[in-house]
């Protein structure tokens, strides 16, 4: 009982600490900053890499041509080997519907030290860059299971003017609607704040740097300043890799929830939502055992500790130990209902965070024990190695 009444206390400060001093995480209030239309809307290319993508596509790229906005925009979607029809369906998309212009670019198999969706877009914006005798002022680069609100483009360039910023990136609202979805999705958004803190990620100058790779708005100078996406070209977890080379260079990013931008893809078992987290959570901890550990008992102490501590507590008539578990518990409940409420769930999975936890823990082993069996970072038929320089 003593070890576990220790625990239990190292379990409370933590909630403590994460609560008041890890950059407020679990706000859900940080959404696209102040803005004001520019007075010449500058032009952007939308750069789209799709893999197999013919099950959300139509879900996705109409919204896309639809965006109602007042600079001169136009759409590259980049076939990245899709094996399903995806180039000819985005065609076909294209030519139904009034809007933005469509070019659906196939650039073959990455080459080696590339992965897949670097690779595609590397052409995408070079594609932009040279269709026109002026290259664009900005990039959005969205993945194809992204959908939009018609004024999300101009939104997100009315931010980006408006505060002087070089990149900005909404987490798109992924989907909730299967029981695992419900269970898993939104602490998988509540889990990378706790990482990436959107305030720490969004103060000038700060050493914290992360963007969501569904939605991201880019200089297409700074792109060019931080050689991406040449300079992340072996990158699995890209997003964050993007973000760090453009603090890098020295521009401003900027990252926050989106209101009007959703993930249309499913994830209707736990097996898909499983392979989702597994393919890049041994990359996260960069390939090493001792940071793997060191997650594994994070996890638990933080996490599984306390309903273990709550109950052995009751029955074992310790409460020291009940009231510790008890209110770690409580901090941690706390601390999940505004992610909750933002993806409009109940209030009753709150208690049910350490269970997911759990789920994640073991989605992380099995990301470790999949890479050192040769298939790590796997996606849609594809396994990347190692980055070199990992």
């Amino acid at each position: 009982m003593g070890l576990l009444l220790t625990a239990a206390y190292v379990s409370l400060a933590a909630w403590l600490w994460l609560a008041l001093a890890q950059g407020m995480f679990w706000r859900t209030d940080v959404r696209l900053p102040r803005r004001t239309d520019p007075a010449h809307w500058p032009s952007v290319a939308i750069v789209v890499p799709a893999r197999d993508e013919a099950r959300v596509l139509p879900l996705s790229l109409p919204s896309l041509i639809a965006q109602d906005y007042p600079g001169a925009t136009e759409i590259f979607l980049v076939d990245d080997g899709s094996t399903d029809g995806t180039a000819d369906l985005a065609r076909r998309l294209g030519g139904e519907q009034p809007g933005l212009a469509l070019t659906v670019l196939s650039p073959g198999e990455p080459e080696p030290g590339w992965t897949g969706k670097l690779w595609a877009l590397r052409h995408g914006i070079g594609q932009a860059r040279t269709a026109r005798t002026a290259e664009p002022d900005f990039l959005l680069l969205t993945d194809a299971d992204i959908a939009h609100e018609p004024d999300s483009l101009r939104e997100l360039v009315a931010a980006a003017t408006s505060a002087d910023l070089d990149l900005v990136s909404q987490m798109a609202r992924l989907r909730v609607t299967s029981p695992w979805e419900r269970l898993v999705v939104p602490a998988f958004v509540y889990f990378f704040a706790q990482l990436y803190p959107f305030r720490w990620v969004n103060r000038p100058g700060g050493r914290t740097a992360a963007a969501a790779g569904g939605c991201v708005l880019l200089r297409t100078a700074t792109a060019v300043r931080a050689g991406v996406p040449d300079s992340i070209r072996q990158a699995v977890i890209d997003d964050v890799s993007l973000a760090r080379a453009v603090r890098r260079s020295g521009g401003r990013i900027w990252l926050g929830l989106a209101e009007r931008v959703d993930s249309v893809r499913p994830y209707p078992s736990l097996g898909d939502l499983w392979r989702m987290v597994s393919r890049s959570a041994y990359t996260q901890l960069r390939y090493q055992p001792l940071l793997l550990a060191g997650a594994v008992v994070g996890l638990t102490v933080v996490y599984l500790v306390p309903p273990v501590a709550l109950v052995v507590g009751l029955v074992g008539a310790h409460p020291a130990t009940a009231w510790a578990g008890g209110l770690a518990w409580l901090l941690m409940a706390g601390t999940y209902l505004p992610m909750l409420r933002y993806y409009r769930q109940s209030a009753a999975l709150a208690p049910l965070l350490p269970f997911t936890a759990l789920l994640y823990l073991l989605m992380t082993v099995d990301s470790a024990v999949l890479h050192h069996r040769g298939r790590g970072a796997a996606w849609k038929g594809r396994t990347h190695a190692r980055p070199t320089d990992a």
